[in-house]
């Protein structure tokens, strides 16, 4: 089966969110899952550039032909997604809309962080995925970033040591996907 893949949300310069889906997918392989990480910086997919819905699965870019096989590929995703402004990042977002069958029926973890663990921005994300079909698990770990980190914005953390009370929800959420996929 191929790995779960595990998205990081966000492609700012200063980002932490590649370091916390490796921190994610490493528990989860901990956990005897197989996870593969996914920035979606290496995946450049502009904004409407595609001519026709994506409903319809025709599409004329070869970027967006890329994506479509690559989600198409994955059984299930962990979207893992920094809190902005309440919401999350825009380039999230187009990744998601740039597809539609590809993401039916398959089951995801929502993890979200930021200065008040994101939860907010989760719950949007949760709808939008809803809409998509996705089946997203109950448990989705909303970790908070200390204020001195957000305020720092160096784009380092280590996340084992900042996130050290939320693994056991993360491994919830993680064996909750398992279960998913397994049905």
């Amino acid at each position: 089966m191929a790995a779960t893949l595990v998205i990081a949300g966000s492609v700012r310069p200063t980002r932490i969110a590649v370091q916390v889906a490796d921190w994610v997918a490493g528990i989860g392989r901990a956990g005897g899952g197989a996870f593969e990480v996914l920035d979606l910086r290496d995946w450049p997919l502009p904004m409407d550039d595609e001519p026709d819905m994506p409903q319809r699965g025709v599409y004329a870019q070869p970027h967006t032909r890329a994506w479509s096989a690559k989600i198409a590929a994955a059984p299930g995703f962990v979207f893992v997604t920094p809190q902005y402004n309440w919401g999350y990042p825009a380039a999230l977002k187009n990744a998601i809309d740039h597809l539609y069958r590809e993401w039916a029926d398959k089951p995801a973890v929502i993890v979200s962080y930021g200065g008040h663990g994101g939860g907010k921005c989760g719950a949007q994300l949760r709808e939008v995925l809803a809409a998509l079909k996705l089946r997203t698990v109950a448990t989705c770990p909303e970790l908070t970033l200390p204020r001195a980190l957000i305020e720092a914005n160096t784009g380092e953390i280590d996340a084992t040591e900042v996130f050290a009370t939320h693994v056991g929800t993360v491994r919830q959420a993680l064996d909750e996907l398992a279960a998913a996929l397994a049905a």
